[in-house]
């Protein structure tokens, strides 16, 4: 019944929409920010923390704070959000939570690959996971020697198993090969995931539209331009872009023959709002980096969202909203730590 969402939309989640809405309320503003920049040390980080919405989520470090123990309680903090949304979800919400988790499953694959093709224990390389993303035979990845390994062994059984029909190769997992597979899962995901909020309808589709198009069109970008000067071959290159983004089908043919980075920003030039992203960026040193500038495009979509009531983009914004907020805090303290004050204030404000 789209298009009457708003009818009945609150009988099984109008609950859970209200307490995302509040739980957003309590994302750090600008004045937040200034007040951590200002900060000499991270006990003082943390004395300004419990004065906002994150509360006594230190209190039970009774050490000298770092960074990765301010980084693991503040990812924390949003699983426990994210459980409960999750553990009170009726269809096809609940199918719509699982789908913003599977990103963070398909990079903590790839992590371990990579980790243990590095030789790297795999008790070290466990804890360096998103927690959003952990699943029962995560630890297990270690063992396999090529995809089809991969998936016949552990990813079978898993929520990944439906994107991994494209990576089932007898290739050996070297870096190439493993960048090829992140990217291929992350195509797959996206389409799924952009199809299964089509089907939605009504506002939900209206708002995550958007949000999963540029999605697919930063992955085609960010693909593009760290292909050059490695052996990946224009045509290996066109079939990892994601075909859910506005790129598709005129852009994506533009890209899969550019050369360079101008002819990648040539073919952004055909498109306003990644014009506008590309033109934002410097070159020179403390000057916007690309991966900024798409940062920071993506908030302004995420915001965009909870302007409309009766739908579920507002669960996947308000996740990757508190991730960028994540990546600031940890950036404020990484600056804070390394007396490093000149570039403090490169994090990316939301409200």
């Amino acid at each position: 019944m789209p298009g009457y969402s708003e009818f009945y939309f609150n009988v099984d989640h109008g609950y859970l929409e209200g307490l995302v809405r509040g739980f957003k309320a309590g994302i750090l503003t600008s004045a937040d920010y200034v007040n951590l920049a200002q900060c000499e040390t991270l006990e003082d980080l943390k004395l300004h923390l419990q004065t906002t919405d994150y509360g006594n989520f230190l209190a039970n470090e009774t050490g000298p704070l770092t960074i990765s123990t301010i980084d693991d309680k503040l990812k924390a903090k949003l699983l426990i959000e994210f459980h409960y949304f999750r553990n009170h979800a009726f269809e096809p919400l609940a199918t719509f939570l699982n789908f913003i988790t599977y990103s963070y499953m398909i990079d903590n694959v790839i992590l371990l690959i990579t980790g243990t093709l590095h030789q790297r224990p795999i008790a070290e390389l466990v804890p360096k996971c998103h927690p959003l993303g952990s699943f029962e035979q995560m630890e297990a990845v270690s063992i396999a020697s090529n995809p089809t390994e991969l998936f016949n062994a552990i990813l079978v059984d898993t929520p990944l198993a439906a994107f991994f029909q494209d990576c089932l190769s007898e290739n050996d997992l070297d870096e190439m090969n493993i960048e090829i597979m992140r990217n291929k899962l992350y195509k797959s995901y996206l389409e799924a995931f952009y199809k299964f909020c089509e089907k939605q309808g009504g506002t939900t589709a209206e708002i995550m539209r958007p949000i999963l198009e540029f999605e697919a069109d930063r992955r085609a970008f960010i693909i593009t331009i760290n292909s050059f000067g490695t052996e990946l071959s224009k045509d290996d290159r066109k079939k990892l872009y994601p075909t859910c983004g506005k790129l598709y089908p005129e852009g994506l043919h533009l890209l899969a023959n550019a050369d360079d980075y101008e002819q990648v920003k040539c073919v952004a030039d055909y498109y306003a709002e990644y014009k506008a992203v590309f033109e934002g960026v410097g070159s020179g040193t403390g000057e916007k980096t690309l991966e900024d500038a798409f940062f920071e495009h993506e908030v302004k979509l995420n915001v965009l969202a909870f302007n409309n009531q009766f739908h579920f983009g507002v669960f996947y914004a308000y996740v990757k909203l508190k991730e960028q907020e994540c990546r600031n805090i940890v950036w404020i303290a990484e600056c804070i730590s390394q007396r490093h004050r000149t570039k403090i204030n490169n994090y990316i404000p939301i409200f």
